[in-house]
């Protein structure tokens, strides 16, 4: 029972990683070169580098790595911000994400969305 609870948060942490560089189909980032790999390979990169970086809570938010930067910077954003739930939206903070994105210079366009999350207008605080 314990392993089944493990791996259910780890498959939504996962998810909630996604998040950390994602957007949906229709929005797009300031940078919009052609994603590389799989959606799945981005994930667990993403969690890999990224979840320090986008847990709650909310402060104070931290400068991510250079190797956290590497993923969100070449991660296929629409196919992960498909994976965003209502569920993963309670395991990270959004805003985290949006500042994630745009300290590795690959900002969400301001009023786009990912999962139910509308992605705010303005800069880096």
């Amino acid at each position: 029972m314990a392993t089944r609870l493990f791996l259910a948060c780890m498959v939504l942490l996962s998810m909630a990683m996604a998040a950390a560089a994602a957007r949906p189909a229709t929005a797009t980032t300031a940078d919009d070169a052609l994603p590389t790999g799989s959606c799945d390979q981005d994930l667990q990169d993403l969690i890999a580098n990224c979840q320090n970086y986008v847990k709650f809570p909310a402060d104070p938010k931290i400068p991510p790595s250079a190797a956290c930067c590497a993923v969100v910077k070449r991660v296929n954003i629409p196919c992960l911000c498909s994976k965003v739930t209502p569920t993963v939206e309670t395991l990270i903070c959004m805003d985290k994400v949006v500042y994630v994105a745009s300290y590795c210079k690959r900002p969400l366009t301001p009023g786009s969305q990912c999962g139910s999350y509308p992605v705010p207008g303005g800069s880096l605080p």
